[in-house]
């Protein structure tokens, strides 16, 4: 596998010469927005999470590198953000037969409850849920976006550049 810096150099090249892989082969209008907080506020729940389903999966983008990203992010959002985020994935979770308390005890985080969780066990519950259950992940995504515009590793960086040059379109 190329280094970070080739890359991050790579995928800036095909960006600047038009060479960007199309999300999906639909014949949707395609909507452009100013800026991620437009596109964040204006496109549809669908919307988000196809483009994020694609985006975000551990195939395309590695737990090892995910999980610092989202401890980062996730420490950079608003508290009532985080809070929303961490009250989605235990939502989501719960459906699936994982109970509040068994994740507090499996992660090692501070409390079940998600009002009281820090940047650190919201960061730990996003990790988990990428890992063990991404759709759950691309669905809480899709929810709550407030993370994605703070993520900023490569990998994720090329999967976000694919989203951009769908939705936002060529300026």
């Amino acid at each position: 596998m190329p280094s970070s810096n080739e890359y991050r150099r790579q995928v800036m090249n095909d960006l600047a010469q038009g060479n960007v892989d199309s999300l999906d082969n639909s014949s949707e209008p395609t909507h452009q927005y100013d800026n991620f907080d437009d596109f964040a506020q204006r496109s549809s729940r669908s919307e988000r999470r196809q483009l994020f389903g694609r985006a975000f999966h551990p195939d395309r983008v590695p737990s090892s590198q995910m999980e610092p990203e989202l401890q980062k992010a996730i420490a950079q959002i608003k508290p009532n953000e985080r809070d929303d985020v961490a009250k989605d994935f235990l939502k989501h979770l719960k459906q699936r037969g994982l109970s509040d308390r068994d994740l507090e005890r499996q992660l090692g985080l501070s409390t079940h409850h998600a009002s009281r969780m820090n940047a650190d066990d919201v960061a730990k519950l996003a990790g988990f849920t990428y890992h063990n259950h991404p759709d759950i992940f691309q669905e809480v995504m899709a929810d709550q976006p407030a993370i994605v515009k703070f993520l900023s590793n490569p990998l994720v960086g090329a999967a976000l550049g694919a989203v951009a040059a769908k939705w936002f379109g060529r300026r």
